[in-house]
């Protein structure tokens, strides 16, 4: 008698869970990640002792900031930047998080391990969902350190600590939650731009200062048109995330930042479905 033996395909859930183990293991045992995370701590540490700045005239000497807070959050959502201090918040993780993000993933097509993968585990799709929840991950670890270090740096400066605890919060969250679109906006450029490290690099740079929409900010602004409109776009909502945040404001975070992930999701499962991807 012969056995026939019946093979069954592994679940959706049970590709995931495996990619995510194989990215979470690569991530935890590279020095990258802990790099980013201790730079994370020490920009804001660096920014908030800078406690002096001249003002226009060069002359009187004054705080960059009133608040241990304003180095997390603006103390309202400005779309267009009005000072170094209204833009250097944990939005900057957003910028450096990027760079990560490229050396991360341009390391699975400089080792070859992208044409190993691919070769045994055929579903484009997991890769990106993986590659975009491990990173997320890894920013929203970066935004965690980034706290600490802009707390002890508003220490050390002897800035105020009054805030409402409610709205820091749900700022801070926002932010958090924010990880996982900027994670696959990043994931999905450098699909695009995976034969040119360089060139993925400087565009999630150029993509995480948020100068497009800045740009776009002043258009609209000039068009009076309600802030709020600004909020489709990914760092609009970032920015929406600040010290006067209500429930409404994690509200927008959420859905702006789970519809940008399935967005940029698609779009680069698409293109590597398309095209080759080594």
């Amino acid at each position: 008698m012969t056995k026939e033996l019946n093979f069954k395909s592994p679940s959706f859930f049970e590709r995931i869970k495996s990619m995510l183990g194989v990215d979470f293991y690569r991530l935890f045992h590279t020095p990258l990640f802990y790099i980013f995370l201790v730079i994370s701590a020490i920009i804001p540490a660096m920014v908030s002792c800078l406690t002096m700045m001249p003002d226009q005239s060069g002359n009187t000497m004054e705080p960059l900031y009133s608040n241990v807070w304003q180095i997390i959050a603006a103390s309202e959502p400005l779309y267009v930047v009005r000072s170094i201090a209204d833009y250097a918040n944990m939005n900057m993780v957003f910028i450096f998080g990027g760079i990560m993000v490229s050396i991360f993933i341009g390391h699975d097509y400089k080792s070859g391990y992208v044409k190993q993968l691919f070769t045994t585990h055929a579903k484009k799709q997991d890769y990106m969902i993986s590659k975009s929840l491990t990173c997320a991950f890894a920013m929203a670890c970066m935004c965690l350190t980034y706290l600490i270090g802009g707390i002890a740096g508003g220490a050390f400066a002897g800035y105020a600590w009054d805030i409402n605890v409610g709205s820091l919060i749900i700022a801070i969250l926002g932010k958090i939650i924010m990880s996982l679109g900027w994670a696959s906006l990043y994931t999905f450029l450098n699909i695009i731009f995976r034969r040119y490290f360089g060139v993925s690099v400087g565009a999630s740079f150029f993509f995480g200062t948020g100068i497009l929409i800045i740009g776009v900010a002043a258009i609209v602004e000039s068009l009076s048109l309600p802030a709020s409109f600004l909020n489709v776009f990914l760092y609009g909502s970032s920015v929406n995330a600040c010290l006067t945040s209500n429930i409404g404001t994690l509200i927008v975070c959420i859905w702006v930042s789970f519809a940008w992930a399935f967005i940029y999701n698609v779009a680069g499962t698409y293109i590597l479905n398309k095209s080759d991807v080594y």
